[in-house]
């Protein structure tokens, strides 16, 4: 690929850049393990609607950036192996260098690749699948295309929760959501856009998830004291956005 990878700091903050000022990662220095990009934390709204002691268990990352998701689910969920694809091997090395990608080759294989090609041509399963993959431009390419949703499907277990980051603020999003319900028999929600115009998906395999907001704030707070990660904010912007008719989310 031709562009530049650029680190960059401010107010104790390391950035990863593409050879833009468009931020593809971020680490407060003194906190590496915190997810400090809003969009970040809203993906992990996904580990409060599957009431498992064993969820997650197998994680499937594609788009590695500053390797804030991959640190905080290798931290907080000891038991959870993780894979991660990542197509280019410098955004490998910089996340080691610069934002304390850990080396643990039993928990975490880091694989370089095409995330779309992966997932089409290994046939392992997973409980959860997280997508965060943009070129320099901020394109998803064919992980935004519907046959990728529809193998991110069939390589998610029973009961299994995949979650996208769409960028909603300059093309919309509505037609990336359409492609995941598409995939998922409907059975997706997009949660209102952030701040910085990043719009998670999120879709479900298996049991349906019926869940009163009431119950996903206990939960919520149950998640903060564990790892100090604070959902209440986005469940709140949920309720807001009517996103949750009678006060229950469904997907």
């Amino acid at each position: 690929m031709s562009f530049s990878i650029d680190i960059r700091e401010a107010t104790g903050v390391r950035t990863l850049h593409f050879g833009s000022d468009w931020i593809q990662g971020a680490m407060r220095i003194a906190r590496p393990w915190r997810l400090e990009l809003d969009y970040t934390r809203e993906m992990m709204a996904s580990l409060l609607l599957r009431d498992d002691t064993r969820f997650p268990c197998k994680v499937l990352l594609i788009g590695l950036g500053a390797a804030s998701l991959t640190k905080f689910i290798y931290r907080h969920y000891p038991l959870a192996k993780l894979t991660v694809v990542e197509i280019e091997p410098r955004v490998v090395a910089a996340a080691r260098q610069f934002f304390k990608l850990p080396e643990d080759p039993l928990r975490l294989d880091i694989v370089i690749a095409d995330g779309s090609q992966y997932i089409a041509e290994h046939d392992k399963t997973y409980d959860l699948i997280l997508v965060d993959g943009f070129d320099a431009n901020a394109r998803p390419g064919k992980l935004n295309m519907l046959p990728f949703y529809q193998m991110c499907r069939s390589r998610l277990n029973n009961n299994g929760i995949l979650v996208v980051n769409l960028l909603g603020r300059s093309r919309g999003y509505h037609a990336s959501l359409e492609r995941i319900r598409t995939s998922f028999d409907e059975r997706a929600l997009a949660f209102p856009s952030c701040d910085s115009g990043n719009v998670i998906a999120v879709a479900a395999t298996g049991e349906k998830i019926e869940i009163a907001l009431n119950e996903l704030k206990k939960q919520a707070l149950e998640l903060k004291q564990k790892t100090g990660l604070n959902l209440l904010p986005t469940l709140v912007r949920l309720e807001q956005a009517k996103s949750c008719p009678g006060g229950i989310l469904r997907i």
